[in-house]
């Protein structure tokens, strides 16, 4: 992760120092590298299956929540028209999920890596020296070398599984021209409503329990533009 941490600012650098010819302020299409917040809830909003020695320790109010990360992104975005454009951005965020409620505390996945695979219709309003834009779309999260936490491995449930699901995010942001040179400043937000299944497996493959998770992330960027 620092490695593309370093990457991503290398590139960033690359990108504000281009020539001004490179870049066309009425271009088709916009590259962004964004520093990115990812912030999810991460609670259980249903458990579906569980066996009898998995319920006793989860005790009556058993929650869940993932820790927040900051991620490179890279966006790539095609102006259909000069208010109407289609984004896709590029990342991978690592979480892990720590227990609250009865199970406080409690390590329940130690890596969990995710691909949050979005497309948003984008719609840009002319504010003078600044275009402020909102934006919709679908997102599938696909999920990637999940790792059973310690206190489900004591259990017995030494595998984890987590369903990739389709979602939506809603969006809004700013880009912030600097001149007409092609180059600028961007500001995003996105709001996910995404919820995934979370299958614990023992080694013989009997699934010891079965939760629904709503992740609900919050995703916050902040970075630079070339439109070309």
């Amino acid at each position: 992760m620092k490695k593309l941490t370093i990457a991503a600012a290398l590139a960033a650098a690359s990108m504000l120092t281009a020539p001004a010819q490179a870049a066309n302020a009425d271009g088709k299409l916009q590259v962004k590298l964004m520093a990115t917040g990812v912030l999810p809830d991460g609670k259980i909003d249903k458990i579906n299956t569980v066996i009898p020695a998995v319920a006793t320790a989860l005790g009556a109010t058993p929650g869940t929540k993932a820790n927040d990360n900051v991620v490179p992104t890279l966006a790539v975005e095609y102006y259909a028209t000069p208010n109407i454009s289609i984004e896709t951005i590029c990342c991978f965020t690592q979480h892990h999920v720590t227990g609250t409620g009865s199970i406080a505390g409690a390590n329940i996945a130690n890596h969990v890596l995710i691909l949050p695979a979005t497309v948003t219709l984008k719609y840009h309003l002319d504010a003078g020296p600044i275009k402020p834009y909102i934006g919709v779309g679908p997102s599938v999260f696909f999920y990637f070398d999940e790792k059973s936490g310690a206190v489900p491995t004591a259990l017995g449930a030494t595998k984890l599984k987590m369903d990739n699901r389709l979602g939506v995010a809603l969006q809004g942001g700013v880009d912030v021209p600097l001149g007409d040179s092609g180059l600028g400043i961007s500001l995003d937000a996105k709001k996910y409503f995404m919820k995934t299944k979370t299958h614990f497996l023992t080694a013989g493959g009997v699934e010891a329990l079965s939760t629904t998770h709503k992740l609900d992330p919050w995703v916050v960027s902040g970075g630079v533009y070339a439109r070309f």
